[in-house]
């Protein structure tokens, strides 16, 4: 399949004995927008550049990292781009993701809620001449061949003596794409026993051990492996506190603990999925937690 190299790979490894686990860290994956989402746009552009199509329509909170992204590097490569967000609590962080969306040059219509979305989603997409439609967060079948790739990538650092092979990898739960992709993949590269372990961060879209297991299913099918094993897959609850967006007294502990290792996480999304590392939810044998966060923010 086509794909567009927008990434500067393979992320760096380290281990971090303050946390009690390795960290597979993402966060300058790419020169424009760090963090997981580079990994699928290279193949949804790509994907989107081959059907023909000029503009891309896809949808997010107010602060949208992957919405950012999205708008940055289809920008780059002469794409225009079409968002449509929903409400979250708005504090610093949204605010100055809402100015950097808006010098990005993307169209946004805030719909406010996913019901309202889905009501207007026709007017938009007739209204935007029928733009590439990408799911949240990227998590299309397409995009979550990213994290395929990221799990040969990180067989590779394992084959390297880098690290040891994980017992289980921890990364949060906003969309399906990343916990998806790794599913897929790693019983491809060699890592059948490693545990996916998915701490679960929106509800503002449903997000199961079925909903990310079918969109694992349907990247395999991309591939020419379909019905191949997936890794086990565990969606881990209880940390997200009041909804997506909502910040939590673990998680706001979890930071600070990982900033005084020298790793920078966020409320949203790393923060809640490093408290759950940090309560015990990936059991044991050596863990890796994917920092999915941008550098950029």
């Amino acid at each position: 399949m086509p794909r567009a190299r927008l990434c500067d790979l393979p992320t760096p490894v380290r281990e971090v004995p303050a946390l009690g686990a390795w960290v597979k860290d993402d966060s300058h994956s790419a020169p424009l927008w760090g963090g997981n989402k580079p990994r699928k746009l290279e193949w949804i552009l790509a994907d989107a550049e081959q059907r023909g199509k000029r503009s891309i329509l896809t949808f997010g909170g107010l602060g949208t990292n992957h919405g950012l992204a999205t708008a940055l590097y289809a920008r780059e490569r002469g794409m225009a781009c079409v968002l449509a967000l929903v409400d979250q609590p708005r504090d610093a962080h949204v605010e100055a993701q809402l100015e950097r969306i808006g010098a990005s040059g993307a169209r946004v219509y805030i719909t406010r809620s996913v019901p309202r979305t889905a009501f207007a989603f026709p007017w938009i997409y007739l209204r935007t001449g029928r733009p590439y439609v990408l799911p949240t967060g990227g998590s299309s079948p397409v995009g979550a061949l990213g994290f395929v790739e990221a799990a040969f990538e990180l067989a590779d650092q394992v084959d390297a003596g880098e690290l040891p092979a994980p017992a289980a990898i921890v990364m949060a739960l906003g969309s399906g794409g990343t916990a998806a992709g790794l599913a897929a993949g790693l019983p491809l590269a060699g890592l059948a026993n490693t545990r996916v372990v998915a701490v679960l961060v929106n509800d503002k879209i449903k997000l199961t051990h079925a909903t990310i297991t079918k969109l694992a299913r349907r990247s395999q099918k991309l591939i020419g492996q379909d019905g191949a094993p997936l890794a086990p897959l565990e969606v881990v609850t209880g940390f997200m506190g009041a909804g997506y967006g909502h910040a939590t007294p673990e998680a706001g502990a979890a930071i600070e603990e990982a900033a005084a290792a020298g790793l920078e996480l966020d409320p949203v999304y790393t923060g809640k999925a490093m408290a759950a590392l940090r309560a015990g939810s990936a059991g044991d044998g050596p863990v890796l937690f994917w920092n999915t966060q941008s550098a950029q923010e």
